[in-house]
């Protein structure tokens, strides 16, 4: 029986190779016709004709010349910044930070609005994602997707927010009126998710395929990445790990009530690094304040970050049981401020307590990994519908 004959397929062909000439152009160019037909294996007459069709629909640019041999000097060709812009948002309890970006991932504008005195949530991010649009030079026409990096509950299957333990104002129905009054579309993401794909982009978790992300700042969190991918589980719970009965720490029966902490997030974030290191001479306005001068004390600190560490590996080591990755990487202020100190101590810990024994480093994503992460959730998304319609 003869083979059936795909229609499309050429359309196809032409689709994976554009694809595979701009991501080309994003990691490595800007590139000559030749070079990108080196690279993707394609004859200089089909690069050639490739770069006429990306160059038509105003997705790669000349940007300069490349000296050679004899003849002329070959075209220099990059992807063009502005054929698409995202926007990624931190959301804190106080304010909203956001930043645009172009397609080619560069920051070009940037923007912070208080949310103190105001009772609007969807005002508060209208301004910030307009300010920062505006700052890129272009509108919000231009803004492809806008990616929201809250904490709480993210229904992996509509986006929406379900449960926000700080941010009151934070409800169901916010998504839709987000996206009614920027008429772009508008998805959330949870905060520790997001700092786990900005860690698995530039961080310790890159090129691993299996590693646990765990945030002690104001509150607690994880994150994990398996196989590559993110998983969220069902309803977007899945690393909520401040609500895990643990010993040492009274178990609330009413978590679903708004401001009741989980176990675990009593025990090691907010306030208990204050309250450990004041038993030991240690203070400070805020909790990695103490735990940076007991790391900085040297011995004198070694009692704060190993009760520290005792805390955290009950959390990290129940985690690790379950899904007994390879990696964990300790993020948030928290973390960040016990450093390689802290991390050692925790991943000794874990060990002693636990049939698992995983690496624990620090994040190597310091600054804003939140806003980092919407960044990257977004420009992947718009990537591939941009990139993915080049033969439309």
């Amino acid at each position: 029986m003869a083979a059936t004959r795909l229609p499309g397929t050429p359309r196809l062909l032409r689709a994976l190779n554009d694809r595979a000439a701009l991501e080309l152009l994003l990691t490595k160019g800007p590139l000559t016709r030749a070079q990108l037909g080196e690279m993707t294996g394609l004859s200089k007459v089909t690069a050639s004709q490739l770069v006429e069709r990306l160059e038509e629909r105003g997705l790669v640019r000349r940007v300069g010349e490349q000296a050679g041999g004899r003849g002329p000097n070959a075209q220099l060709y990059a992807v063009t910044p502005g054929s698409a812009y995202v926007i990624g948002v931190e959301v804190l309890p106080d304010r909203v930070v956001a930043a645009c970006a172009d397609i080619t991932g560069e920051i070009v504008g940037r923007s912070e609005q208080s949310t103190q005195d105001k009772d609007d949530p969807v005002r508060a991010v209208h301004n910030a994602v307009l300010e920062a649009a505006t700052a890129a030079g272009t509108d919000l026409d231009s803004v492809r997707r806008v990616v929201l990096g809250t904490p709480g509950l993210v229904d992996p299957n509509t986006s929406e927010v379900s449960f926000a333990f700080d941010l009151p104002k934070w409800h169901r129905g916010l998504l839709a009126d987000l996206r009614n009054d920027l008429s772009v579309p508008v998805v959330f993401g949870n905060d520790v998710n997001l700092v786990a794909v900005a860690e698995q982009h530039a961080g310790a978790g890159k090129n691993v395929n299996d590693f646990a992300l765990v945030w002690v700042d104001r509150g607690v969190g994880l994150a994990s990445v398996i196989d590559g991918r993110l998983h969220q589980g069902s309803t977007g719970a899945a690393g909520e790990i401040g609500y895990l009965p643990v010993s040492g720490a009274e178990v609330p029966h009413n978590v679903s009530e708004r401001g009741v902490q989980g176990a675990f997030q009593r025990l090691v974030s907010s306030d208990a690094p204050k309250e450990i290191g004041k038993q030991h001479g240690f203070t400070g306005a805020e909790s990695a304040d103490v735990v940076r001068a007991a790391v900085a004390a040297g011995a004198a600190g070694e009692p704060v970050l190993d009760e520290l560490a005792r805390r955290l590996a009950l959390g990290v080591a129940a985690t690790c049981i379950v899904l007994d990755p390879p990696l964990v990487v300790l993020a948030g202020a928290i973390s960040q401020a016990g450093g390689t100190a802290l991390a050692a101590r925790v991943e000794a810990e874990v060990a002693a307590i636990a049939l698992v024994a995983p690496k624990v480093v620090v994040s190597e994503v310091a600054a804003e990994p939140i806003l980092n992460g919407a960044l990257l959730a977004a420009l992947d998304a718009v990537r591939d519908e941009v990139f993915g319609s080049t033969t439309a």
